[in-house]
């Protein structure tokens, strides 16, 4: 299986092919088509002898050619198996061949909270959902066995009152985040609001119980353009009020499998200064359970998110302070390093070259790194490699179910932790 969930089989000439919706030990005609980085993507034609691994897929969508899922037609423990080893080959490219990683920790589909749909008016009226697999193609979606029920029964409500509103002329996007207090949307058009349209989505915002609709043009800064209520969620008992579209992990599950393995790859206690550095700290998911372990400093690029949280910690009571950084122009330095007992690093998709770097020249004893992207982690994880840290533990999250998407919580400890850094 490729990395990007294709089944990967090989030409004649040895060129990679790809070839969406086979498995892995199956034998399929298929069609090759256009250049795909080293390889050819190939066009699936039938299966002539399928693996056993194959299942029906569980949503009607996924055969229309939806991209939000890849492997619905794998069995859920292949797809665990496969992400434990997409982590495991990255370690071991890493220079960590042996590195000791878990059973992936798989959540339930139906339980994702936060949907990005794109939004295109035609003559057929608004359609409302995913893009198809590789194409700008917008699929219109009824159903969804991934997100959680709450939003997909927007979809409908939604469709009725777009379609009404002159300010998505063309196209546009939709991104709803399930908190605590219910969906909260932040709507993107390609045409201005009139005092009219902000009277719509008022008036959609009670009928439908949607908190606080937020809008911006295009992609430029965000309003709020109607709110009915309070917007807020709560991240392990701190109560967070998020700004319009902000990240959150993709299901309560998945954020709580996340934390227990941060928490795990901490000892008990942190004596001596006790500090916990948070980088990429976002929301403060991560900030505000440390906290529980040792006083946090958390460091954020985003303003927002940072105000987010320092009101959130200064409510709850939590040892957490918030600092806005670019930590990828402006990384912690070696020297300011020195402070603490353990990092907790959570970078974007791309990872943390620059803050790696200094990481592992540092005399912090322990780097609990959360991964995204197995690629980035590889990279990042051979410097620490290369300055002799080891892996102590190493945990894939699969809370992107149904995806080629792959997470892990890896924990980094030096060689030799400096003289005097207490645990």
């Amino acid at each position: 299986m490729g990395a990007a969930g294709d089944g990967l089989s090989v030409l004649p000439d040895g060129t990679p092919c790809f070839v969406a919706r086979a498995l892995p030990g199956e034998t399929v005609r298929a069609t090759p088509g256009a250049k795909r980085g080293d390889g050819r993507a190939a066009t699936l034609i039938d299966i002539v002898a399928s693996s056993p691994d194959r299942v029906a897929p569980p949503c009607p969508h996924f055969a229309q050619g939806c991209g939000g899922c890849t492997v619905q037609h794998w069995a859920p423990a292949a797809q665990a198996a496969w992400k434990r080893d997409k982590v495991r080959e990255a370690l071991s490219r890493a220079g960590y061949p042996d590195a000791p990683v878990t059973d992936t920790v798989t959540t339930a589909p139906g339980h994702r909270r936060r949907a990005d749909l794109a939004l295109r008016r035609g003559p057929g009226g608004i359609v409302a959902g995913f893009h198809r697999a590789g194409s700008a193609e917008v699929l219109d979606i009824a159903a969804c066995t991934v997100l959680d029920p709450r939003l997909v029964d927007l979809l409908t409500p939604l469709r009725a009152m777009l379609k009404r509103l002159p300010a998505l002329r063309r196209e546009g996007s939709a991104v709803v985040n399930l908190l605590d207090t219910g969906p909260d949307l932040l709507l993107r058009t390609d045409g201005s609001l009139a005092p009219s349209d902000r009277a719509m989505l008022a008036a959609f915002a009670a009928e439908a119980g949607i908190p606080r609709i937020a809008w911006a043009l295009k992609d430029g800064p965000a309003e709020i353009a109607a709110q009915i209520g309070p917007a807020t969620i709560a991240l392990s008992g701190a109560t967070i009020a998020p700004a319009p579209g902000a990240f959150l992990q993709a299901s309560p599950e998945g954020e709580a499998a996340i934390v227990a393995a941060v928490l795990a790859a901490l000892p008990a206690k942190l004596t001596g200064r006790g500090r916990i550095a948070d980088l990429h700290a976002g929301l403060g998911t991560l900030s505000i359970p440390l906290a529980a372990r040792g006083r946090v400093a958390a460091f954020e690029g985003d303003a927002a998110a940072v105000a987010a949280l320092s009101g959130a910690a200064g409510r709850a009571g939590v040892p957490v302070t918030a600092t806005r950084r670019d930590l990828a122009r402006q990384p912690l330095t070696v020297q300011e390093l020195i402070a603490f007992a353990a990092v907790v690093l959570d970078p974007p998709h791309a990872g943390a070259a620059e803050q790696v770097a200094l990481l592992a020249r540092s005399q912090v004893p322990l780097v609990v790194y959360v991964s995204c992207n197995p690629a980035a982690l590889s990279r990042d994880a051979r410097v620490f490699a290369q300055a002799g840290w080891r892996v102590s533990t190493a945990t894939p999250i699969d809370q992107f179910v149904h995806s080629a998407q792959t997470e892990a919580v890896v924990a980094f400890s030096a060689a030799r932790p400096s003289k005097g850094k207490a645990w």
